[in-house]
């Protein structure tokens, strides 16, 4: 779902405080590097200081250096009721990071000559009634969806679509599904004239996707992207019932689950499908960062795209100075520009960072969404560790 917002303010639909649970870790997965047993314990130590400055259960880090060898981390539990430490192998819902598994699919398609990025968005519509309902249907290209200045608003934030979710938590949803809460309505702004997050402008990529690609979205992102690259961390998010998924925690007033841990009898209270290419992915922390690396360094579809992916525009929602690039936050560091993406589903925190002067990527999960249980902004965490790994080399 969001991109977190600016950093200095909580994650939308702040939930109730967790209670403060006794320290609890897993040792770190060391690196294959010959100085990663003492960076690894370094950042361990900082992950652990995190959690005793702040209420939320548990978290896991991951780093991934340019010639492959990572760092995998875990602190606090994975669930509070039994007790259960989190594993740096645990699964968290990625959020909005999960974008970056469609969006690299999609782009290796740009590279390959399939879809044009300044291509109006219509042309793989032209069948469907419905789209031309949409704001701004004739006008917007793939590119304004990708970087999110196409004028679509997000579908999932729509007061009528909450209630029918809270009616029926565990139905389906189509593309047309989504989309209709949108239809016939006003654009906020022209099609390329302004810039404002939205998940719908990912689930008409998806939808773009699967026509060129012919079959389900989630195929090709696992042939040409997640399994090429050894990223056995990632899974679809798209059923209640997730493989090593732990419990978020998103209070009992959350909005969108109606209580506070997402998890029961080991299935999602909710059916989280209706994410889909708003994020639509859970991992490990590792293979997050892992996946960032290779998608800001143009690995995953062809250096030549790489200017275009890093051009951003300004995106001042998500802070001073932050821009958006195709599929990609672009941040102002003291380690110099960070590129990535933040992610939130309800009961889950995410953020992975690639710091291209220093060629390797740092992600962080939280198993809550509750901001007001973290000691500092994620990101703020994140450049912490950051500064440790950098200062290593």
């Amino acid at each position: 779902m969001g991109a977190g917002g600016r950093e200095d303010l909580p994650v939308r639909f702040l939930v109730l405080a967790i209670l403060i649970l006794p320290q609890q870790t897993r040792p770190a997965q060391p690196a294959s590097a010959p100085a990663a047993p003492a960076l690894a314990e370094t950042l361990q130590q900082k992950l652990d200081g995190f959690r005793s400055a702040g209420r939320f259960p548990g978290a896991t880090v991951g780093v991934a250096f340019q010639k492959g060898e990572s760092i995998a981390l875990a602190t606090g539990v994975a669930d509070r009721e039994s007790g259960r430490a989190m594993a740096a192998t645990d699964r968290l819902a990625a959020g909005s990071a999960g974008k970056l598994c469609f969006a690299a699919a999609l782009l290796k398609r740009v590279q390959a000559g399939e879809i044009a990025l300044d291509g109006k968005v219509a042309s793989y519509f032209s069948s469907d009634p419905w789209f031309r309902r949409l704001p701004n249907a004739e006008d917007m290209t793939v590119r304004q969806l990708m970087n999110h200045s196409s004028g679509l608003v997000r579908y999932e934030l729509d007061g009528r679509f909450l209630e029918d979710l809270r009616k029926n938590p565990l139905r389906s949803w189509t593309v047309e599904q989504r989309l209709e809460y949108l239809l016939d309505r006003k654009a906020p702004f022209a099609a390329g004239q302004g810039w404002d997050y939205s998940d719908t402008n990912y689930i008409v990529l998806g939808a773009i996707l699967e026509r060129m690609a012919k079959r389900p979205a989630y195929e090709e992102i696992d042939e040409n992207v997640l399994k090429p690259n050894g990223l056995t961390g990632f899974v679809r998010f798209d059923s209640p019932l997730t493989p090593g998924l732990v419990p978020g925690y998103a209070g009992a007033s959350d909005p969108i689950l109606g209580e506070d841990k997402t998890l029961r009898d080991g299935k999602f209270v909710i059916n989280p499908q209706f994410e889909w290419a708003g994020g639509g992915f859970a991992c490990t922390a590792v293979d997050l960062a892992r996946l960032s690396r290779l998608y800001f360094e143009g690995q995953l579809y062809g250096i030549a795209l790489l200017p275009q992916v890093i051009d951003g525009i300004p995106a001042p929602m998500l802070g001073r100075n932050t821009k958006y690039g195709l599929c990609a936050i672009l941040w102002q560091t003291p380690l110099g520009e960070a590129r990535g993406h933040s992610g939130y589903f309800p009961g889950y925190m995410t953020e992975v960072r690639y710091f291209p002067e220093h060629r390797f990527a740092v992600s962080m999960q939280i198993n809550t969404s509750d901001a007001r249980t973290l000691p500092k902004p994620l990101g703020a965490m994140i450049v912490e560790l950051a500064k440790a790994v950098a200062a290593s080399k």
